[in-house]
């Protein structure tokens, strides 16, 4: 067991760019990689980017990156077939699974095909810290907004539900999002829902939310209820990570 709780870090970040590299991990990654409370070794950190379509390029960069910071990389691939032979003893076999962003409903397309489901599942309930970025946010929540249709948001409501909310991702950045939340809680077609702008996190244990967290001052993290017929905003100010170290 690594985590002492099975734990999300649902989020709108990660990932940051670097000078030598162009890709690092970012504060929320390591904040992930800081809940296995690994000691002793290097944390395994495994990548599932079949919301991507699982580029070998990127893939390719955060190698690198997680070299650079002191992780023991890995990948599930699904495209054309799983590059693991036993999917499920290998997500078992790590501290953190991370899911990267693109389109939240290809990936969980593919994943019920290969029900993954089941095996992230018991990753979570054995203590492996479950964290993404956008599609690799909303994937572990009952649904949330998406652009996986088309450039106008719709609703996806058949998330893995680890967490009994909706989520919204990129509350901040993208226009259509706050609206569409709005919209989608007061129907009833999301039930509560958690929202991240970009460069926010939010740390559960079992599924009650503990934290927010950012890489970035001045964001926000928010709740957003349906009380008496009415949607109802709470804004949740996010403890601010430290910053990643300057580069030589």
């Amino acid at each position: 067991m690594t985590a002492q709780a099975p734990t999300i870090l649902a989020t709108s970040g990660g990932y940051a760019f670097g000078r030598r590299s162009r890709l690092r991990l970012g504060p929320l990654l390591l904040h992930a990689v800081e809940l296995a409370q690994v000691e002793g070794r290097a944390a395994r950190v495994c990548f599932i980017s079949t919301a991507g379509g699982d580029q070998r390029s990127f893939a390719a960069e955060v190698d690198e990156a997680s070299r650079n910071a002191g992780v023991q990389v890995s990948h599930l691939h699904l495209f054309t077939m799983p590059n693991v032979p036993d999917v499920r003893a290998h997500l078992l076999a790590q501290d953190v699974i991370w899911v990267g962003g693109g389109s939240v409903a290809n990936l969980l397309a593919v994943w019920q095909v290969h029900d993954l489901g089941a095996a992230l599942r018991e990753a979570w309930e054995a203590g492996v810290v479950l964290a993404g970025v956008s599609a690799g946010s909303i994937c572990w929540f009952r649904g949330g907004t998406t652009d996986s249709f088309g450039p106008d948001l719709r609703a996806v409501t058949n998330g893995l539900a680890l967490l009994p909310y909706g989520n919204g991702v990129h509350y901040d950045s993208e226009a259509q999002r706050r609206p569409l939340v709005h919209e989608l809680v007061r129907a009833g077609t999301l039930p509560e829902t958690h929202c991240t702008d970009d460069g926010v996190g939010i740390r559960y244990e079992g599924t009650t939310m503990v934290e927010a967290v950012t890489e970035q001052p001045g964001k926000g993290a928010y709740v957003v209820t349906l009380v008496d017929g009415e949607v109802v905003e709470e804004r949740i100010e996010p403890r601010l990570l430290p910053p990643l170290p300057d580069e030589t």
